[in-house]
């Protein structure tokens, strides 16, 4: 036993990217969390519809507060983004309206709470609604867009990481790359060979939660499959990537937590505007935010294809450019 014990002592040792991620992954992810979970200096921008000025100064103390005293369209004015939330008061009680129903909610009801003082008994009854989604809707339901998406990526990634490092393990790769064979077309034939059955695992995913699980989508499924099929070969062509730095099935595990977890915080689980340190605009540099952020767009909001265009022009180019970098990085396999 105690030989057994030294053996694998000393093999971790020299394994230096298996230390890395054993010590600094965990340390680097636990950081990550702490900054996004942490204390937030995100400021709601709250709109007041012929407010008291007690009310408006007592929000003014923690909200950026916009005042106006004609009628505006609500729902219009949440969509281009000009406030957090709309607020007004009813014989009913107070109601705010938002765009959806996010972590934001909590706080500006909150703020809202603080700011009621005893002469308005009336404001007492807060009335929250949405534009887009309903107070009692699931969780599941409202987020369920993320998880199509994180869940998706994140089985596409591993398999095909794994299979193309077992194609090296048989050596089958580089017995095609002794051939005049040009690079690209390896990466293209394997990219293609694999999105195909990734394309098929993410349109079950996605009709099993939408006609079985009961998922909502106000737009096109067909719009959404088409998202889906992007995303998931985005994630082949990822898991590409990292096969080829990867020298066993293990190592390309190995990469997840750095690859895929710190994606998830950028998924849109947490609203991207709320992370502090300026940290939210790491979305920008993964391909999960694009395909999420499309399918909240089709699923939540009902939008339509030139809508959704520049979200999923950048997971396109994402794409392109990991099928560069995989041509390029291949080169170190070739003998000849």
């Amino acid at each position: 036993m105690s030989s057994l014990i030294f053996r694998i002592i000393c093999q971790l040792k020299n394994d230096r990217r298996t230390l890395a991620l054993l010590i600094f992954a965990p340390i680097l992810v636990l950081t990550l969390i702490n900054f996004i979970l942490g204390d937030s200096n995100y400021t709601p921008t709250i709109t007041l519809i012929d407010m008291p000025d007690e009310f408006v100064s007592k929000l003014e103390e923690n909200s950026d507060v916009t005042k106006v005293s004609n009628n505006i369209d609500i729902d219009d004015y949440l969509k281009n983004k000009n406030a957090d939330a709309v607020i007004w008061m009813e014989p009913d009680g107070l109601h705010i309206r938002m765009l959806e129903a996010t972590s934001k909610t909590a706080t500006i009801t909150k703020l809202m709470k603080g700011s009621i003082t005893e002469d308005n008994e009336s404001s007492s009854n807060i009335i929250t609604d949405f534009v887009y989604g309903t107070d009692d809707e699931s969780q599941f339901n409202s987020l369920g867009y993320i998880f199509l998406g994180i869940l998706s990526f994140f089985f596409v990634f591993v398999i095909s990481g794994m299979s193309l490092v077992r194609e090296r393990s048989n050596q089958t790769m580089e017995r095609m790359l002794m051939t005049p064979i040009r690079r690209f077309k390896v990466i293209g034939g394997y990219t293609i060979g694999f999105g195909i059955f990734s394309a098929i695992q993410s349109i079950i995913m996605l009709l099993y939660a939408h006609y079985i699980l009961g998922i909502g989508a106000i737009g096109s499924i067909l719009l959404c499959i088409l998202i889906m099929v992007i995303l998931a070969i985005v994630a082949v062509s990822l898991g590409a990537l990292v096969s080829i730095f990867a020298n066993s099935e293990f190592q390309v595990v190995q990469f997840v937590p750095i690859v895929i977890v710190t994606q998830v915080f950028f998924s849109g689980l947490i609203p991207i505007d709320t992370i502090p340190y300026g940290l939210g605009n790491l979305c920008y540099l993964m391909p999960i935010y694009y395909g999420c952020t499309s399918l909240k767009m089709v699923m939540i909001q009902g939008a339509n294809l030139a809508q959704i265009t520049p979200w999923l022009s950048g997971l396109c180019i994402y794409g392109i450019l990991l099928f560069i970098l995989n041509s390029i990085a291949l080169k170190k396999y070739r003998k000849i």
